[in-house]
């Protein structure tokens, strides 16, 4: 299976002993714990879709709490701020598979782009992509890969040129997906300006998208989910 492979060396590459000793749950596995534990069995009727990423993902249900309240799909935020990808590949059985979704929508890859946890490598970067990705698939989970949102500059990271490297990043996502036939999802040319960032018409710092931006996602989103529901799954 080619999971395995993928998933020992982002492990061995990515969770060194330097790391544990700055911070023992360096993945903040805890962070869902409770919410996990206190979650029902996903209802036939509504189809589960977990959302996993970084504080984009996790403010969206504070920012639109209607949208995760409705209809048709009952969406889960599973995001932590700041996070990397192989921070979310080492969270993602107990965060994504374990909550047994219909559907799992990966936004991973600003932060790595930022350098949060080290140097930027896209195919690093990439490959723990491919490992949720896979991940979910072996596991019967329909699999969405969005693309990272545009920006120009990141403001806790000024001078790394993010709009370039987003834009590659985004490029190998969508060719990986359809390669594997997973659903695309492209955020980013729904939100892009002409510096290949995010507008302050959608987001207040560049980075993080406002209600309004929120709400260019959205019907995408329900695009996406149902397009990937009508697929099989593996």
């Amino acid at each position: 299976m080619k999971t395995l492979p993928l998933l020992t060396l982002a492990f061995s590459l990515l969770t060194t002993p330097l790391l544990a000793q700055q911070n023992p749950d360096w993945a903040n596995l805890k962070r869902y714990t409770p919410a996990n534990q206190q979650l029902k069995a996903p209802s036939t009727n509504t189809p589960r879709v977990v959302l996993m990423g970084n504080s984009i993902t996790d403010a969206w249900p504070r920012a639109d709490s209607a949208f995760f309240a409705g209809r048709p799909y009952e969406y889960v935020g599973r995001g932590i701020g700041g996070q990397t990808s192989p921070q979310m590949l080492l969270r993602f059985r107990q965060d994504v598979l374990n909550l047994r979704p219909a559907v799992v929508a990966i936004l991973s890859g600003t932060n790595d782009v930022a350098e949060n946890t080290g140097p930027y490598d896209q195919q690093a970067t990439m490959n723990n992509i491919k490992s949720m990705a896979e991940l979910a698939q072996a596991n019967g989970v329909r699999v969405i890969l969005c693309s990272v949102l545009p920006a120009s500059e990141f403001p806790w990271r000024k001078g790394l040129t993010p709009g370039p490297k987003i834009v590659a990043l985004n490029e190998q996502i969508k060719a990986y997906a359809q390669q594997h036939n997973f659903v695309y999802l492209d955020y980013h040319k729904a939100l892009a300006d002409e510096r290949q960032g995010l507008p302050a018409k959608y987001a207040n710092d560049g980075v993080h998208p406002t209600l309004a931006g929120y709400r260019i996602m959205e019907p995408l989103l329900n695009q996406a989910v149902a397009k990937a529901l009508k697929q099989k799954s593996k």
